[in-house]
Protein backbone atom coordinates (compact mmCIF):
# COMPACT_ATOMS: atom_id res chain seq x y z
CA UNK A 1 0.00 0.00 0.00
CA UNK A 2 1.47 3.50 -1.03
CA UNK A 3 2.05 5.87 1.80
CA UNK A 4 2.91 9.47 1.36
CA UNK A 5 6.08 10.77 2.89
CA UNK A 6 3.49 12.35 6.05
CA UNK A 7 2.10 9.07 6.26
CA UNK A 8 5.13 7.38 6.78
CA UNK A 9 6.66 9.65 9.09
CA UNK A 10 3.84 8.53 10.97
CA UNK A 11 4.53 4.84 10.24
CA UNK A 12 8.41 5.60 11.64
CA UNK A 13 7.09 6.91 14.75
CA UNK A 14 8.22 10.53 14.21
CA UNK A 15 4.93 11.91 15.50
CA UNK A 16 4.58 10.05 18.81
CA UNK A 17 3.59 6.46 19.26
CA UNK A 18 -0.24 7.27 19.81
CA UNK A 19 -0.11 8.20 15.67
CA UNK A 20 2.71 5.17 14.89
CA UNK A 21 0.00 2.46 16.41
CA UNK A 22 -2.87 3.82 14.53
CA UNK A 23 -1.22 4.15 11.44
CA UNK A 24 0.49 0.72 11.53
CA UNK A 25 -3.55 -0.42 12.35
CA UNK A 26 -4.72 1.32 9.18
CA UNK A 27 -1.64 -0.38 7.21
CA UNK A 28 -2.72 -3.89 8.24
CA UNK A 29 -6.26 -3.27 7.46
CA UNK A 30 -5.03 -2.49 4.09
CA UNK A 31 -2.32 -5.19 3.39
CA UNK A 32 -5.47 -7.07 4.57
CA UNK A 33 -7.85 -6.29 2.02
CA UNK A 34 -5.53 -5.43 -0.87
CA UNK A 35 -6.19 -1.40 -0.53
CA UNK A 36 -3.63 0.65 -2.27
CA UNK A 37 -3.47 3.89 -0.30
CA UNK A 38 -5.39 5.83 2.61
CA UNK A 39 -8.33 8.27 1.59
CA UNK A 40 -9.12 11.29 3.83
CA UNK A 41 -12.28 11.42 6.01
CA UNK A 42 -14.84 13.55 7.10
CA UNK A 43 -15.37 12.32 10.14
CA UNK A 44 -15.41 9.25 12.28
CA UNK A 45 -17.97 7.13 14.91
CA UNK A 46 -16.18 5.42 17.89
CA UNK A 47 -18.37 2.10 19.02
CA UNK A 48 -16.61 0.47 22.37
CA UNK A 49 -17.89 2.61 24.77
CA UNK A 50 -19.90 0.98 27.52
CA UNK A 51 -17.85 -0.64 30.09
CA UNK A 52 -20.39 -3.93 30.03
CA UNK A 53 -18.50 -4.62 26.23
CA UNK A 54 -14.94 -2.83 27.05
CA UNK A 55 -14.04 -4.25 30.35
CA UNK A 56 -10.72 -3.31 32.11
CA UNK A 57 -8.01 -4.13 28.93
CA UNK A 58 -9.31 -1.49 26.75
CA UNK A 59 -9.07 1.29 29.30
CA UNK A 60 -5.28 0.70 29.57
CA UNK A 61 -5.18 1.07 25.71
CA UNK A 62 -7.08 4.39 26.00
CA UNK A 63 -4.82 5.70 28.67
CA UNK A 64 -1.67 4.66 26.58
CA UNK A 65 -3.06 6.68 23.54
CA UNK A 66 -3.70 9.93 25.53
CA UNK A 67 -1.24 9.90 27.25
CA UNK A 68 1.40 9.55 24.53
CA UNK A 69 -0.59 12.84 23.35
CA UNK A 70 -3.11 11.26 20.68
CA UNK A 71 -5.48 13.65 19.10
CA UNK A 72 -7.99 13.55 16.54
CA UNK A 73 -7.33 14.76 13.27
CA UNK A 74 -11.44 15.22 12.25
CA UNK A 75 -14.94 15.47 13.86
CA UNK A 76 -15.10 12.03 16.03
CA UNK A 77 -17.98 10.84 17.91
CA UNK A 78 -19.12 8.25 20.31
CA UNK A 79 -21.23 5.52 20.60
CA UNK A 80 -23.20 4.89 23.06
CA UNK A 81 -22.38 4.01 26.96
CA UNK A 82 -23.05 1.80 29.58
CA UNK A 83 -25.68 4.27 31.36
CA UNK A 84 -27.52 7.70 31.49
CA UNK A 85 -26.17 10.43 33.75
CA UNK A 86 -29.24 10.83 35.59
CA UNK A 87 -31.60 7.63 36.04
CA UNK A 88 -29.44 4.65 35.80
CA UNK A 89 -25.99 6.15 36.85
CA UNK A 90 -26.79 5.48 40.38
CA UNK A 91 -28.49 2.37 40.17
CA UNK A 92 -24.75 0.39 39.52
CA UNK A 93 -21.48 0.24 41.96
CA UNK A 94 -19.53 3.22 42.50
CA UNK A 95 -16.03 1.21 40.75
CA UNK A 96 -18.62 0.77 37.66
CA UNK A 97 -19.25 3.75 37.32
CA UNK A 98 -16.06 5.26 37.67
CA UNK A 99 -14.47 3.13 34.93
CA UNK A 100 -17.24 4.11 32.74
CA UNK A 101 -16.82 7.45 33.50
CA UNK A 102 -13.05 7.34 32.93
CA UNK A 103 -13.26 5.23 29.50
CA UNK A 104 -15.61 8.21 28.23
CA UNK A 105 -12.89 11.25 29.68
CA UNK A 106 -10.06 9.17 27.98
CA UNK A 107 -12.12 10.15 24.41
CA UNK A 108 -12.66 13.51 25.36
CA UNK A 109 -8.91 13.53 26.44
CA UNK A 110 -8.15 12.55 22.37
CA UNK A 111 -10.90 15.34 20.86
CA UNK A 112 -13.43 12.55 20.47
CA UNK A 113 -17.33 14.29 21.25
CA UNK A 114 -19.02 12.18 24.24
CA UNK A 115 -22.29 12.18 22.10
CA UNK A 116 -22.97 8.75 23.11
CA UNK A 117 -25.20 8.20 20.41
CA UNK A 118 -26.10 5.61 17.66
CA UNK A 119 -27.75 7.80 15.17
CA UNK A 120 -24.77 10.12 14.67
CA UNK A 121 -26.30 11.51 11.60
CA UNK A 122 -29.17 13.08 13.73
CA UNK A 123 -26.25 15.66 14.62
CA UNK A 124 -24.53 16.48 11.50
CA UNK A 125 -25.79 14.28 8.73
CA UNK A 126 -23.15 13.33 6.05
CA UNK A 127 -23.02 14.12 2.69
CA UNK A 128 -22.95 11.94 -0.71
CA UNK A 129 -19.97 10.54 -1.06
CA UNK A 130 -18.02 11.83 1.88
CA UNK A 131 -15.58 9.35 3.08
CA UNK A 132 -16.29 7.97 6.77
CA UNK A 133 -14.78 5.62 9.12
CA UNK A 134 -18.11 4.47 11.28
CA UNK A 135 -17.82 1.50 13.38
CA UNK A 136 -21.84 1.07 14.55
CA UNK A 137 -23.18 -0.83 12.54
CA UNK A 138 -26.39 0.28 11.72
CA UNK A 139 -25.32 3.50 11.31
CA UNK A 140 -22.76 2.30 8.72
CA UNK A 141 -25.79 0.79 6.46
CA UNK A 142 -27.76 3.70 7.46
CA UNK A 143 -24.88 6.35 6.20
CA UNK A 144 -24.23 4.26 2.86
CA UNK A 145 -27.61 3.56 1.90
CA UNK A 146 -29.56 6.13 2.80
CA UNK A 147 -27.15 9.22 2.95
CA UNK A 148 -24.85 7.87 -0.21
CA UNK A 149 -21.63 8.33 1.98
CA UNK A 150 -18.76 5.67 1.81
CA UNK A 151 -17.45 4.28 5.18
CA UNK A 152 -16.58 0.59 5.71
CA UNK A 153 -18.02 -1.39 8.53
CA UNK A 154 -15.31 -0.21 11.12
CA UNK A 155 -14.39 -1.67 14.40
CA UNK A 156 -13.40 0.32 17.48
CA UNK A 157 -9.66 -0.04 17.04
CA UNK A 158 -9.48 0.97 13.53
CA UNK A 159 -12.61 3.87 13.93
CA UNK A 160 -10.52 5.35 16.79
CA UNK A 161 -7.23 4.52 14.44
CA UNK A 162 -9.10 6.87 11.48
CA UNK A 163 -10.23 9.09 13.77
CA UNK A 164 -6.19 10.01 14.78
CA UNK A 165 -4.89 9.72 11.35
CA UNK A 166 -7.72 11.09 9.50
CA UNK A 167 -7.65 8.83 6.83
CA UNK A 168 -8.51 5.12 5.99
CA UNK A 169 -7.83 2.30 3.34
CA UNK A 170 -9.53 2.61 -0.08
CA UNK A 171 -10.94 -0.71 0.26
CA UNK A 172 -14.48 -1.96 0.00
CA UNK A 173 -17.39 0.48 0.56
CA UNK A 174 -14.32 3.01 -0.34
CA UNK A 175 -14.42 1.82 -4.00
CA UNK A 176 -17.10 2.40 -6.32
CA UNK A 177 -16.88 -0.96 -7.84
CA UNK A 178 -17.94 -2.63 -4.60
CA UNK A 179 -20.66 -0.90 -3.89
CA UNK A 180 -22.61 -2.65 -6.78
CA UNK A 181 -26.02 -4.72 -5.62
CA UNK A 182 -25.49 -8.40 -6.47
CA UNK A 183 -28.91 -9.79 -4.89
CA UNK A 184 -32.34 -8.57 -6.50
CA UNK A 185 -34.72 -9.35 -3.06
CA UNK A 186 -38.76 -9.19 -3.94
CA UNK A 187 -40.79 -8.03 -1.27
CA UNK A 188 -44.13 -9.74 -1.87
CA UNK A 189 -45.74 -8.13 1.14
CA UNK A 190 -46.86 -5.29 2.40
CA UNK A 191 -44.96 -4.07 5.61
CA UNK A 192 -47.10 -2.20 7.99
CA UNK A 193 -45.44 -0.87 11.05
CA UNK A 194 -41.19 -0.86 12.25
CA UNK A 195 -41.50 -3.88 13.74
CA UNK A 196 -41.57 -5.21 10.37
CA UNK A 197 -39.38 -3.34 8.66
CA UNK A 198 -36.45 -4.73 10.98
CA UNK A 199 -37.81 -7.91 10.39
CA UNK A 200 -37.36 -7.91 6.99
CA UNK A 201 -33.53 -7.06 7.39
CA UNK A 202 -32.91 -9.93 10.35
CA UNK A 203 -34.56 -12.35 7.36
CA UNK A 204 -32.65 -10.56 4.57
CA UNK A 205 -29.19 -10.15 6.76
CA UNK A 206 -29.10 -13.62 7.10
CA UNK A 207 -29.21 -14.72 3.28
CA UNK A 208 -27.16 -11.75 2.24
CA UNK A 209 -24.13 -12.50 4.03
CA UNK A 210 -22.13 -9.37 2.86
CA UNK A 211 -23.51 -9.13 -0.37
CA UNK A 212 -25.47 -5.81 -1.46
CA UNK A 213 -29.45 -6.42 -2.52
CA UNK A 214 -31.54 -4.43 -4.19
CA UNK A 215 -35.37 -4.08 -2.30
CA UNK A 216 -38.15 -4.17 -4.52
CA UNK A 217 -40.86 -3.58 -3.70
CA UNK A 218 -41.15 -1.59 -0.46
CA UNK A 219 -43.82 1.04 -0.60
CA UNK A 220 -45.15 3.33 2.30
CA UNK A 221 -42.02 3.75 4.67
CA UNK A 222 -40.95 6.54 6.24
CA UNK A 223 -37.20 7.15 7.21
CA UNK A 224 -37.47 5.60 10.70
CA UNK A 225 -38.57 2.36 8.69
CA UNK A 226 -35.42 2.13 6.65
CA UNK A 227 -33.67 3.03 10.27
CA UNK A 228 -34.70 -0.50 11.55
CA UNK A 229 -34.40 -2.01 8.22
CA UNK A 230 -30.55 -1.06 8.16
CA UNK A 231 -30.20 -1.83 11.67
CA UNK A 232 -31.62 -5.65 10.72
CA UNK A 233 -29.39 -6.52 7.95
CA UNK A 234 -26.31 -5.29 10.09
CA UNK A 235 -27.40 -7.82 12.88
CA UNK A 236 -27.99 -10.97 11.12
CA UNK A 237 -25.75 -10.13 8.30
CA UNK A 238 -22.54 -8.19 7.35
CA UNK A 239 -23.59 -6.44 4.28
CA UNK A 240 -22.71 -2.79 4.54
CA UNK A 241 -25.55 -0.92 2.29
CA UNK A 242 -28.64 -1.55 0.39
CA UNK A 243 -30.67 -0.37 -2.34
CA UNK A 244 -34.41 0.70 -2.63
CA UNK A 245 -34.98 2.87 -4.94
CA UNK A 246 -32.27 3.42 -7.93
CA UNK A 247 -32.97 1.43 -11.09
CA UNK A 248 -30.56 -1.02 -11.60
CA UNK A 249 -29.74 -3.31 -14.82
CA UNK A 250 -31.94 -6.26 -12.91
CA UNK A 251 -31.78 -9.00 -15.97
CA UNK A 252 -28.29 -11.10 -14.20
CA UNK A 253 -29.01 -10.44 -10.20
CA UNK A 254 -29.86 -13.34 -8.79
CA UNK A 255 -33.91 -12.73 -7.45
CA UNK A 256 -34.72 -13.98 -3.73
CA UNK A 257 -38.53 -13.35 -2.81
CA UNK A 258 -39.70 -12.67 0.30
CA UNK A 259 -43.06 -12.78 1.52
CA UNK A 260 -45.73 -12.27 4.76
CA UNK A 261 -45.36 -15.91 6.33
CA UNK A 262 -40.86 -14.81 6.03
CA UNK A 263 -41.56 -11.41 8.19
CA UNK A 264 -44.37 -13.32 10.16
CA UNK A 265 -41.83 -16.64 11.24
CA UNK A 266 -39.35 -13.95 11.71
CA UNK A 267 -41.12 -11.99 14.41
CA UNK A 268 -42.23 -14.89 15.87
CA UNK A 269 -38.57 -16.46 16.11
CA UNK A 270 -37.60 -13.16 17.19
CA UNK A 271 -39.99 -13.46 20.35
CA UNK A 272 -38.59 -15.62 22.90
CA UNK A 273 -40.87 -14.41 25.63
CA UNK A 274 -44.76 -15.47 27.26
CA UNK A 275 -44.63 -13.68 30.05
CA UNK A 276 -45.55 -9.78 31.22
CA UNK A 277 -42.38 -8.07 30.68
CA UNK A 278 -40.39 -6.18 33.73
CA UNK A 279 -39.17 -3.53 30.68
CA UNK A 280 -40.37 -2.18 27.36
CA UNK A 281 -37.68 -0.40 25.59
CA UNK A 282 -38.25 1.67 22.45
CA UNK A 283 -34.96 3.35 20.91
CA UNK A 284 -32.67 0.79 19.36
CA UNK A 285 -31.31 2.49 16.99
CA UNK A 286 -31.36 5.73 19.15
CA UNK A 287 -35.09 7.55 18.74
CA UNK A 288 -35.92 10.00 16.25
CA UNK A 289 -37.40 13.71 16.49
CA UNK A 290 -40.26 11.88 14.84
CA UNK A 291 -40.56 9.15 16.71
CA UNK A 292 -40.23 10.95 20.06
CA UNK A 293 -43.77 12.55 19.06
CA UNK A 294 -45.08 9.66 17.93
CA UNK A 295 -44.74 7.93 21.58
CA UNK A 296 -45.49 11.08 23.07
CA UNK A 297 -48.84 11.19 21.37
CA UNK A 298 -49.53 7.64 22.38
CA UNK A 299 -48.74 8.41 26.07
CA UNK A 300 -50.63 11.35 26.21
CA UNK A 301 -52.84 11.36 29.05
CA UNK A 302 -51.92 7.39 30.30
CA UNK A 303 -49.82 6.10 33.06
CA UNK A 304 -47.34 3.73 32.48
CA UNK A 305 -48.51 0.27 34.97
CA UNK A 306 -46.96 -0.40 38.35
CA UNK A 307 -43.90 -3.08 38.06
CA UNK A 308 -43.44 -1.96 34.53
CA UNK A 309 -40.50 0.31 33.55
CA UNK A 310 -40.30 1.68 30.15
CA UNK A 311 -37.68 3.53 28.36
CA UNK A 312 -37.46 5.64 25.51
CA UNK A 313 -33.33 6.07 24.51
CA UNK A 314 -32.36 8.84 22.40
CA UNK A 315 -29.24 11.19 22.10
CA UNK A 316 -28.81 14.29 24.34
CA UNK A 317 -29.16 16.35 21.27
CA UNK A 318 -32.74 15.16 20.36
CA UNK A 319 -33.87 15.00 24.00
CA UNK A 320 -32.95 19.15 24.13
CA UNK A 321 -34.89 19.79 21.18
CA UNK A 322 -38.06 17.97 22.55
CA UNK A 323 -38.61 18.82 25.53
CA UNK A 324 -42.68 19.12 24.86
CA UNK A 325 -42.30 15.59 24.05
CA UNK A 326 -39.60 14.27 26.82
CA UNK A 327 -42.17 15.86 29.47
CA UNK A 328 -45.23 13.93 28.66
CA UNK A 329 -43.68 10.78 28.47
CA UNK A 330 -42.14 11.15 31.63
CA UNK A 331 -45.51 12.68 33.34
CA UNK A 332 -46.85 9.47 32.29
CA UNK A 333 -44.05 7.53 33.88
CA UNK A 334 -41.97 6.74 31.36
CA UNK A 335 -38.20 7.84 31.34
CA UNK A 336 -36.49 9.56 28.42
CA UNK A 337 -32.67 8.21 28.67
CA UNK A 338 -30.06 9.66 26.96
CA UNK A 339 -25.89 8.27 26.17
CA UNK A 340 -27.36 4.40 26.61
CA UNK A 341 -29.51 1.68 25.49
CA UNK A 342 -30.80 -1.83 26.77
CA UNK A 343 -28.48 -3.89 25.04
CA UNK A 344 -24.97 -2.00 26.50
CA UNK A 345 -26.14 -1.88 30.11
CA UNK A 346 -26.58 -4.46 32.47
CA UNK A 347 -30.21 -4.88 32.82
CA UNK A 348 -29.96 -8.16 34.30
CA UNK A 349 -28.24 -6.96 37.49
CA UNK A 350 -31.85 -4.26 37.17
CA UNK A 351 -33.93 -7.40 37.88
CA UNK A 352 -35.00 -7.04 34.30
CA UNK A 353 -35.61 -10.24 33.06
CA UNK A 354 -38.46 -10.37 30.18
CA UNK A 355 -38.21 -7.22 27.47
CA UNK A 356 -40.68 -6.51 25.11
CA UNK A 357 -39.17 -4.18 22.17
CA UNK A 358 -40.79 -2.86 18.53
CA UNK A 359 -36.70 -2.93 17.21
CA UNK A 360 -35.53 -6.23 15.72
CA UNK A 361 -32.28 -5.81 16.50
CA UNK A 362 -32.87 -5.22 20.55
CA UNK A 363 -34.75 -8.70 19.77
CA UNK A 364 -31.87 -10.13 17.92
CA UNK A 365 -29.28 -9.05 20.48
CA UNK A 366 -30.81 -9.01 23.55
CA UNK A 367 -31.05 -13.21 24.61
CA UNK A 368 -27.35 -13.69 24.00
CA UNK A 369 -26.03 -10.06 25.10
CA UNK A 370 -28.20 -9.50 28.33
CA UNK A 371 -29.27 -13.18 29.21
CA UNK A 372 -33.59 -11.69 28.44
CA UNK A 373 -36.36 -12.98 27.14
CA UNK A 374 -37.96 -11.10 24.56
CA UNK A 375 -41.16 -9.77 23.06
CA UNK A 376 -40.68 -8.18 19.70
CA UNK A 377 -43.86 -6.24 18.57
CA UNK A 378 -44.85 -2.48 17.42
CA UNK A 379 -44.81 0.88 19.06
CA UNK A 380 -48.72 0.53 19.86
CA UNK A 381 -48.52 -2.82 21.50
CA UNK A 382 -45.90 -1.50 22.79
CA UNK A 383 -46.84 0.95 24.19
CA UNK A 384 -50.44 -0.73 25.24
CA UNK A 385 -48.41 -3.43 27.32
CA UNK A 386 -46.56 -0.40 28.94
CA UNK A 387 -50.08 1.43 30.13
CA UNK A 388 -53.37 1.04 32.07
Amino acid sequence: MHLTSEEEKMYDGEYGWAYQVSMKILVRLGDLFGATRLVPIKSAHISGVSYKTMGDASIDFLNTLASEGGKTLVISTLNPAGFDPEYLVQRFPQECREKQLRIIDLYETMGIQPTLTCTPYYLRKPQPSWHLAWAESSAVVYANSILGSWTNREGSPSSLAAALVGKVPNYGMHQAENRQPSLLIKVECSLVNETEFGALGIYAGKLLRDRIPIFEGLSNYVDDDLKQLAAGLASSGMTSMFYYSVPFEKRELETVSIETKDIKNTVESLSTASEVPDLIFIGCPHCSLSELQSIAQALEGRKVKRGIELWVCTSRHLKQKAVNHVNIIEKAGGHVLCDTCAIVTWIKNLGVNTMMTNSAKAAYYAPTLNEVSVTLAPLSRCIEAACY
